[in-house]
């Protein structure tokens, strides 16, 4: 680790990737929304540079650009369906790395954190957290955090975050251990703290904006008269959250969805702040007690 650290390319990328990271962190704080497009700007620039993109990145930058220009309030409905449309099409492909010209760097290759772990690769991703950002600078609902009005006491999100990710290690770590999926191996590799920011600024923060502020609380705002409505987007929600983690099998499906559940039930009291928390939560407490990714 700490020679492929030291190889210049690989500190360009860490250092894009660092900037990356300080404008997620700054997506918390409105007033700072400006110093965001100027940090995103010096990425996309510097990653072009350095060939972490090259030219064909832009079309996503282009269609993600477009998307927002179709949703804004004063469009057409067609319109405005359009570009939710095209958002979910490029965000799910960014996601699965399947939009051209990035080039994600790659830090760490067929790791075994323990001998009975299967091996772990880390990536600095460029692509996947390019749908959160769209998320939280675009869409009006998330612009200001919690439900769409920004009032949420943040004593309130902490605690739906550490209830949660506590909930949520309880039932789904011990399910795993039930299921012979993950073993007790407590641990904290030298990476860790690279691998937790990322986890939490990039990782938990766009799949928790698309899982539970893009598509929760939509069906919420169109369930609203519906009894139980937020319940039962609660569970569509969590069902979509698992099924986006079928590559690794039926057992991860059922625990994903499971934690989606909580992660849900984290943002109804929590705001998307809350749901990051308990999803980062669970995330830290597998990565630091746990196999990991998975027992081999």
């Amino acid at each position: 680790m700490n020679g492929l650290l030291a190889h210049p390319d690989t500190l360009w990328s860490v250092s894009i990737w660092a900037v990356l990271c300080l404008a997620a962190a700054l997506l918390w704080w409105p007033k700072a929304r400006s110093a965001v497009y100027v940090l995103l700007g010096a990425v996309a620039i510097a990653g072009l540079i350095r060939g972490v993109f090259d030219p064909l990145a832009l079309l996503s930058f282009a269609l993600l650009g477009l998307a927002a220009w179709l949703v804004l309030p004063a469009r057409a409905k067609g319109a405005r369906i359009a570009g939710h449309v095209l958002f979910v099409l490029v965000a799910f492909a960014l996601g699965l790395h399947l939009m051209p010209g990035f080039h994600n760097p790659q830090l760490i290759s067929d790791l075994r954190l323990t001998p009975d772990a299967a091996p772990m690769s880390l990536y600095l991703n460029f692509d996947k957290p390019l749908a959160g950002f769209w998320l939280l600078l675009c869409w009006p609902l998330l612009r200001r955090f919690g439900e769409g009005d920004g009032t949420r006491p943040v004593a309130a999100s902490l605690a739906a975050g550490l209830i949660g990710a506590l909930l949520a290690a309880m039932l789904c770590l011990g399910l795993a251990l039930a299921m012979n999926a993950v073993a007790w191996a407590p641990k904290w590799p030298a990476f860790g703290a690279l691998w937790a920011l990322n986890n939490l600024l990039l990782v938990a923060l766009t799949e928790e904006a698309m899982f539970r502020g893009y598509l929760q609380h939509a069906l919420q705002r169109r369930w609203s008269e519906v009894r139980h409505g937020p319940i039962y987007a609660t569970f569509v929600a969590a069902l979509a959250f698992g099924l986006v983690h079928a590559g690794g099998g039926w057992r991860w499906v059922l625990l994903a969805s499971l934690a989606g559940l909580i992660y849900g039930w984290a943002y109804r009291k929590g705001g998307l702040l809350g749901a990051v928390l308990a999803h980062f939560g669970l995330n830290l407490i597998h990565f630091t007690a746990f196999t990991y990714p998975m027992l081999a």
